[in-house]
């Protein structure tokens, strides 16, 4: 029920952290997988993405959202995964640049794929955050197209249901990546952030992409439009 092998997933930026933890969970159960970083090529990460199809892209332009649909344009699973938080989300110019990224790029990728999913009777799986149910109070931009990724998810999942396109969410906690380094530069910070966790401590990319597989599989065919949180228990709270 969770074997890809005859599937192809495109992940957005999964260079790195969460959307790399997801694309090799895919790839573990084998489905070839495509992944969007902004680098000119794969070899200039850190990490080895040889494992998958690589693709430079430039998500934050309906151009460069185009470009992608042209390289990649049949796949059976989309995960909107690529996304910014930016220092200067109270000045306007940032605040409307995360949105354009995180909300309004999520929405053009669903239009550009909606053909070729229905058609093959694949599904999406968005990436939200706690920032979908909490305030982040030093990233309203981000805050807030987390928080309008739930609502676009629900939208979409209750508009293409008959299509036979399920679309759904994963909602990430404290995940140990390099985005949430400065977190962990101070033991006294991190360990306040870490009191608000049940479990009482970061997870690791990998553990995101169960989440992920299990809504895109035969497993969840009755499971359309909700938010999955992978969160260690903070949303009891």
């Amino acid at each position: 029920m969770l074997d890809f092998s005859e599937k192809t997933i495109l992940v957005t930026g999964a260079s790195q952290g969460i959307g790399l933890g997801i694309a090799r969970g895919f790839a573990q159960a084998g489905g070839r997988v495509h992944i969007t970083g902004t680098r000119a090529s794969a070899d200039s990460y850190e990490d080895d993405l040889s494992a998958f199809d690589y693709h430079q892209a430039d998500l934050a332009t309906s151009a460069g959202r185009e470009q992608l649909h042209a390289a990649v344009p049949e796949i059976d699973v989309l995960v909107n995964n690529a996304g910014i938080a930016l220092d200067n989300e109270f000045e306007i110019d940032g605040f409307r640049q995360t949105i354009e990224m995180n909300l309004i790029g999520v929405m053009e990728l669903c239009l550009l794929y909606r053909a070729t999913l229905v058609e093959r009777k694949g599904s999406i799986v968005n990436v939200g955050s706690l920032a979908s149910y909490l305030s982040l109070k030093e990233v309203p931009g981000y805050t807030a197209s987390k928080s309008g990724l739930y609502g676009l998810t629900r939208v979409l999942a209750d508009k293409w249901a008959q299509q036979g396109l399920r679309v759904n969410m994963v909602a990430p906690g404290f995940v140990h990546t390099r985005m949430t380094e400065h977190y962990r530069v101070d033991p006294q910070q991190e360990n306040r952030l870490l009191a608000t966790v049940p479990m009482r401590r970061w997870a690791a990319p990998e553990e995101m992409a169960g989440g992920a597989l299990f809504l895109a599989s035969p497993l969840a065919s009755y499971i359309t439009g909700i938010s999955l949180p992978i969160d260690g228990g903070v949303l009891l709270r």
